[in-house]
């Protein structure tokens, strides 16, 4: 327990858990990952589990934990990973940067990356498309990062939440077949 603005309540690290024991597993990965990346550490979620021994739920609670990465940077980056372990994929490597500027600043880190077929995955949420005063023309910029990635021999497989979450062996069969193409190129 801890207490916020002297109500008490319970912590970031017990909040997880219990959530995790209750939520279906992919919403227990969605807030596990959001807790690692808002600066929960493991070893906090580890002790809560550790504490809760004989709690209803805690099995799948203790699984959740185990797959978190805080690396996800979105709820769909972590639905995505889910669906990849449930589909039999590989596991990814995530925020991976690809291309840096001149002063060696990343300037092209992708959602996922595969480094042994070479193929980047990006969980497009559509909001990024929409014109900002950042970026003015945001799908163009989009269109030319790809096209540098291409350029530089990686193979590249886009997906929406419709896509993860409606249709995920869609999406596992495109990934499968950029393994085969990037496998194909590279041993050609």
């Amino acid at each position: 327990m801890t207490t916020v603005l002297n109500v008490p309540c319970t912590t970031g690290a017990r909040t997880v858990v219990d959530l995790a024991r209750w939520v279906s597993y992919r919403g227990g990965v969605v807030v596990a990952d959001s807790a690692l990346r808002s600066g929960v550490t493991r070893h906090e979620l580890e002790q809560v589990i550790k504490d809760c021994t004989r709690w209803p739920g805690l099995c799948k609670a203790r699984d959740v934990i185990a797959f978190a990465d805080g690396r996800a940077a979105t709820p769909l980056e972590s639905i995505s990973r889910v669906a990849f372990q449930d589909m039999g994929l590989p596991p990814p490597e995530l925020q991976v940067t690809l291309a840096w500027d001149e002063w060696g600043n990343p300037r092209i880190i992708v959602d996922f990356y595969w480094p042994e077929y070479g193929v980047v995955g990006e969980a497009d949420g559509l909001m990024k498309y929409d014109v900002n005063a950042d970026e003015p023309n945001p799908l163009r910029a989009e269109k030319l990062r790809q096209e540098e990635l291409e350029a530089l021999g990686y193979v590249i497989v886009r997906w929406t939440w419709d896509d993860i979450w409606r249709r995920p062996e869609w999406v596992a069969s495109r990934l499968r077949t950029a393994f085969r193409e990037a496998t194909r190129r590279r041993t050609a």
